[in-house]
């Protein structure tokens, strides 16, 4: 019978308020985008979560489509969550997502009031949860009207199915936009996820600020470029990383491309003592406009060291020009 810490908020995780909500989230967040699939170590995968919310780790991050196979990781997550944390549900903030392909047919996929709802329904039967705390669009469709998407996500609110709605991969234009037809409904958007990391600066120039002008928190994923930001590829690619198989979400091309900014990037890191990954999450971490970094994780010692950069002094204004000198804004954007 797992029983929780009872030290697990003394202070060692902040929890920022998510734009100008009522709600706060902890400064690093728990993405169950790998690692907790059918194919994956469920016994590791539940000492996971069960460690993150030890160390104060109380949102967890989810999508219809996580796995592999699509849909796992939610189900996966569902019993962990029946079994280990019923007693605690009101201290979690689960998240799902739909928008990607999911079943067969012509509403299995993107972003009609059809395929959102009917997703969503799924998604809480595979969590075995009657409510999720934030429910994203994960990406605009480029068919359906965007107030038909939108429409669904404040459905969504008012059926009682979510608390909170956020968006996800949309581009500037077309965020400005959803967020205005949210209000419009009544249900303000309360976060949006981008990819976001030092070698990937795209939300700064527009997307951030406008965040900031107008209440919305921000969430990054993949806050070390899917495991570039650490010194696992600073020698070469080792065998059996993501990068060494064909269909990983990092290609050899990628990180030779990047091996000089990595390479200088870790010699900021060691000059301040401390490892490449902490100087990757503490920078994003330190962006104003950030409310948590949503990490992953393969094992429990992974997480603990992620964790770790929490307890990491803020960059002061000398790193931050070096890592800019480094990784500038204008050479890295779109990357």
């Amino acid at each position: 019978m797992y029983a929780p810490d009872p030290q697990r908020y003394d202070g060692r995780m902040p929890y920022p308020r998510c734009g100008e909500s009522g709600l706060k989230l902890p400064a690093i967040s728990l993405g169950c985008w790998h690692n907790f699939g059918h194919i994956d170590d469920q016994e590791e995968a539940r000492a996971i979560l069960r460690r993150a919310f030890d160390q104060g780790i109380t949102h967890f991050d989810l999508a219809n489509n996580y796995g592999p196979p699509p849909g796992s990781a939610e189900e996966n997550v569902g019993r962990f969550l029946a079994e280990d944390f019923a007693a605690h549900r009101d201290e979690l903030i689960i998240s799902t997502k739909s928008g990607y392909l999911m079943w067969d047919g012509p509403y299995g996929n993107w972003g009609s009031r059809k395929q959102m709802l009917s997703s969503l329904d799924q998604s809480l039967r595979r969590l075995r949860l009657d409510y999720v705390d934030i429910f994203y669009h994960h990406r605009p469709d480029p068919e359906t009207p965007l107030e038909e998407s939108m429409s669904a996500l404040a459905t969504a609110v008012q059926q009682g199915k979510s608390l909170y709605v956020g968006l996800s991969n949309y581009p500037y234009k077309q965020l400005k936009k959803a967020v205005r037809m949210l209000d419009a409904m009544g249900v303000p958007c309360l976060i949006y996820q981008p990819s976001y990391s030092i070698l990937r600066r795209d939300p700064e120039p527009r997307i951030h600020p406008w965040l900031e002008a107008n209440g919305i928190g921000s969430i990054p994923f993949s806050p070390l470029a899917q495991g570039m930001l650490t010194a696992k590829y600073l020698e070469g690619i080792p065998a059996g990383s993501r990068a060494d198989r064909e269909e990983g979400f990092v290609q050899k091309e990628q990180i030779d491309a990047q091996m000089e900014t990595l390479r200088s990037l870790n010699q900021i890191a060691e000059g301040l003592g401390m490892p490449l990954h902490h100087l990757a999450l503490r920078w994003v971490m330190d962006q104003p406009a950030v409310t948590s970094a949503l990490i992953g994780a393969r094992t429990v010692a992974q997480l603990d060291d992620s964790l770790a950069a929490v307890e990491r002094e803020p960059l002061d204004q000398q790193t931050l020009v070096a890592i800019d000198k480094v990784a500038p804004l204008q050479k890295l954007s779109g990357a």
